[in-house]
C-alpha cells in the first residue's frame, strides 16, 4: 500500500475561454480503465457537438495505466499534455476531458499544447486536490481526568481524532500517519505516565484538503 497519494478532490467542471474558442475541462476519479472509459464517453456524448473531446487518464498506485487522445486535434497537442499536468501533480486514479469548441482562431501546435495543458490545470485547481494519507488507527483507553490534556495534546498534532466514547473509561479512536506510530505511542505514554491503553484498529486512507 502507498503510504500516501494525490487525488482530485471530487468530480468537476471548469471553463475558460482562450482565443474565442471554449475549452470546457472535466475531472474525475477513477478506479479502473473501465471506469475512465466510460467518463470518457458520457462527456462525448454530452458534447457531441463539440470540435473535440479530448482526454487522458491515469490509474494505479504505480500509474501502470496511462492513455491519452487526441480525438482529433493534432498529433501529440491534447491528450499528451493533459497527461502530463496529471504526472507533474502526481494524481492517482485521475481522468480528465476537455472539450473545444472551435471559434474561428487557429491556435497552431504550441497555442493547442499551452491550451489544452492550462485548462487541465486550471480545473484541477478550481476542482481541488487531497492527499490520502495511510494512517494507523489507535483506539486509547484512559481515565476522565487525562481527557483534556490528552485531547489538548492531539489537537496540536497532525494526528486525527475520530470518535470518542464516554463510557466507563474514555474511548478515543485516533489515526496516525504509519511513519509516526512509534513516535505517538511514546508520546502518549510519557504524557499520561504509561496510564493510559493503546490497542491498534485498522489501517485506512484519511484525505486531507490541499
Amino acid at each position: 500500500m502507498l503510504k500516501q497519494y494525490y487525488t482530485v478532490k471530487q468530480a468537476g467542471v471548469h471553463e475558460i475561454i482562450i482565443q474565442k474558442s471554449r475549452f470546457i475541462g472535466y475531472v474525475k476519479r477513477v478506479n479502473s480503465e473501465t471506469e475512465a472509459q466510460a467518463f470518457v464517453q458520457r462527456i462525448k456524448k454530452k458534447h457531441h457537438d463539440a470540435t473535440h473531446n479530448c482526454s487522458a487518464y491515469i490509474i494505479g498506485d504505480h500509474d501502470e495505466i496511462q492513455k491519452a487522445n487526441d480525438d482529433g486535434e493534432p498529433s501529440g497537442t491534447a491528450g499528451i499534455p493533459m497527461l502530463e499536468v496529471l504526472k507533474k501533480q502526481n494524481l492517482k486514479n485521475t481522468a480528465v476531458v476537455v472539450t473545444r469548441y472551435f471559434g474561428g482562431i487557429k491556435l497552431g501546435a504550441g497555442g493547442l499544447i499551452r491550451a489544452y495543458g492550462s485548462t487541465t490545470s486550471e480545473t484541477i485547481k478550481a476542482i481541488g486536490v487531497v492527499r490520502g494519507e495511510l494512517m494507523q488507527g489507535f483506539l486509547l483507553t484512559f481515565e476522565y481526568p487525562q481527557l483534556g490534556m490528552i485531547e489538548n495534546q492531539l489537537r496540536q498534532s497532525p494526528h486525527i481524532i475520530d470518535k470518542i466514547h464516554y463510557v466507563e473509561n474514555v474511548q478515543m479512536l485516533v489515526y496516525v500517519a504509519i511513519d509516526q506510530v512509534d513516535s505517538f505511542q511514546e508520546e502518549m505514554i510519557n504524557l499520561t505516565n504509561d496510564m493510559i491503553v493503546l490497542d491498534e484498529t485498522d489501517k485506512k486512507y484519511v484525505e486531507i484538503d490541499m
